[in-house]
This record gives C-alpha cells, structure tokens and sequence, in this order.
C-alpha cells in the first residue's frame, strides 16, 4: 500500500477533526458565554481540556464508525473512498460554518462515508446506518426537546421560593459544572468518531488489523486535534445557539447542558451510537426555552437548523460522491 496515500488520509482525516472542534466548539460553551457564566476565552480553553479529557473514555463510537456503517476493499480504492468521504464532510462543514448554522458534523462524514462507499461501488452496512445513525438523528433531538423541557420544569418547581438574584448567580456556578460535562461528552463522541475513521486508514493500509485496540497514538493526535480546533472557536455558530434561537439565563443554561450531557452520555456508553452533539444541545435548548412560553422560542430560526439537519448527509454523500469520481479519474 503507498505510504503516502494512508498519510495524506490520515492528515485530512485530524483536518477534519480540526474542523470539528472549531465547528461544534459552540455546542459546549455558547450557553455559558450567552449567559456570561464564563467568558470567552476561559470557555474555550475548559472545553478544549475537557474534549481532550473525554477522548480517552471509551472506544465503542469508534468501533461503530470503523466496522459498522461501511466496508472498504483494502489497497487504493479503499484509501480513495475514505479521502473523499473526508472531503465531503470538511467541504460541508466549512460551508456550514460560513453561514452559521450548526449543522452536525458527525452526519456530514457519515454523509461523506456513504456517498464514498456508493461512487466507489463499495459496501454499505445499511442496517448500521439506520440502526446507529438515522434512528439516533431523529430520536436525540426529540429526546433532547422533552428531556430538557421536563429538566427546566423541576428547576422551577425546587427554586420556586428562592430568590432569583441569588438563584442565577448559583446556577452561573453551576453552569461551570455543567459546561464541562458538555464538553466532555463532545470530547466523548467526537473524538472517536475521528479515530475510528483513522483506524480504517490503517486497516485498508495493512497497518492493523480489524478489530485491534486502537493506537494510542491515534487516541492522542485525535484528542489534540479537537482540542485545538475548539480553542480556535467557533463565534458564528455560537451566536446561532446562544442568543438568535432564546435568549437564556442562567437557570436556562445549566437545564439545557445537563441535559445534552445526559443524552450524549447515554448514547456513547449504552448504545455506542455515534450521535449529534449539534442535535443533542439545540433541541434541548429548544426544549428549555418552550417552558418560559411556546413563542419565547424563535422558531424560525429553528426551522432553519432542522432543514440543516435533513440535508447535511445527503449534501455531504454528493460532495464525497463528486470527489471520488474527481481523484479515481486523476489517480484510478
């Protein structure tokens, strides 16, 4: 296998994860800094600790990723399928970044990875795709919604009593707690989404064989990339979540972080289903907001990012699809 094509794909497979950290780095810390829990600054370097943290938790996303949604034949046309998978999904997550709007870049490489393995006549495990992707793209978000509806109902019941200038200030402490958590889960998902992707390189390449522990060097250059993709940040998308969908407070944000962690947690120890983080803190965002009143939330806006929701993998599979044909006929 040439050398240099598994280091080229490996190098745009910790792009990608770059692109993810500073894509999805709003998704742990956007309620924070919207409710000034945090500052910016300080945000950014807890959740880039915290994703470094979360990458070393478990292996099971990874596994999903790397045997479970599609079967690449070994030698060039395996490595090609996985570079341009790769492509379509950074391609989608810069132009979705561009525009603000927080797509889930976990649906573009999987997107990315199926588009791939199609154009290149390869095999799709399409009870995988449904089983751990689909049905998890629709059923987190509702989950999410409802979850952290009920989550801001009993914080207002418990501090129905309290005084609210004291109340925020202790949930601004809390959110500290709770922000971290979040990070963590995206360290959690994310992180392993990538290695899993890395492992494939190395399996098509002969490298490791399926099945094997994942290097550790994989785990460290995966976790580093996301971290310094998160610190580099993500302002555009960060103004989508906290502020244009409600505005929150304190109280709002703790509820809808817990509940994303939660969700997230869930997912990666119990499933091993590679969820959206994006999905995951905007519906609970959503759900916490629709207790203050259903029109609180501005649903327009969060039409938008559901339509992003249902065009991100097949846009990213288009992208992948165009891509490979592009490299097989320059290199094929």
């Amino acid at each position: 296998m040439d050398t240099f094509a598994l280091v080229v794909t490996v190098a745009v497979a910790l792009f990608f994860t770059y692109t993810n950290g500073f894509h999805d780095s709003a998704n742990a810390i956007a309620t924070s800094v919207s409710t000034r829990a945090l500052t910016p600054r300080a945000a950014l370097a807890m959740a880039a600790v915290m994703n470094l943290a979360g990458a070393f938790l478990g292996s099971g996303v990874a596994k999903t990723v790397s045997e479970g949604l599609i079967a690449t034949p070994t030698g060039k046309q395996g490595m090609m399928i996985l570079f341009a998978a790769l492509v379509g999904a950074i391609t989608w997550n810069m132009v979705t970044w561009y525009f603000g709007l927080p797509s889930s870049s976990s649906h573009a490489l999987f997107g990315g990875l199926v588009g791939a393995a199609l154009a290149g006549s390869s095999t799709v495990h399409w009870s995988g795709v449904v089983e751990k992707v689909v049905i998890p793209m629709f059923l987190s978000p509702i989950v999410g919604l409802v979850l952290g509806y009920f989550v801001m109902v009993a914080i207002l019941w418990m501090f129905r009593k309290a005084n609210p200038h004291k109340a925020k200030r202790g949930f601004r402490i809390a959110q500290t707690v709770s922000a971290a958590a979040m990070a963590l889960g995206h360290g959690l998902q994310d992180a392993q989404k990538t290695m899993g992707v890395v492992v494939m390189a190395l399996v098509i390449a002969g490298v490791e064989d399926e099945g094997d522990a994942i290097p550790v060097w994989v785990k460290i250059a995966c976790a580093a990339m996301l971290s310094l993709g998160t610190y580099a940040g993500g302002w555009r998308i960060m103004r989508t979540l906290g502020r244009r969908i409600i505005e929150l407070d304190p109280p709002q944000g703790f509820a809808a972080e817990t509940t994303a962690a939660s969700v997230m947690y869930t997912a990666s120890f119990m499933y091993q289903a590679p969820i959206s983080t994006t999905h995951v803190i905007t519906s609970a965002i959503m759900g916490v907001g629709a207790t203050k009143r259903v029109n609180a939330v501005r649903w327009g806006v969060a039409k938008n990012i559901i339509l992003g929701w249902f065009i991100t993998m097949p846009a990213a599979a288009g992208v992948a699809a165009l891509s490979y044909w592009i490299v097989d006929l320059a290199f094929g």
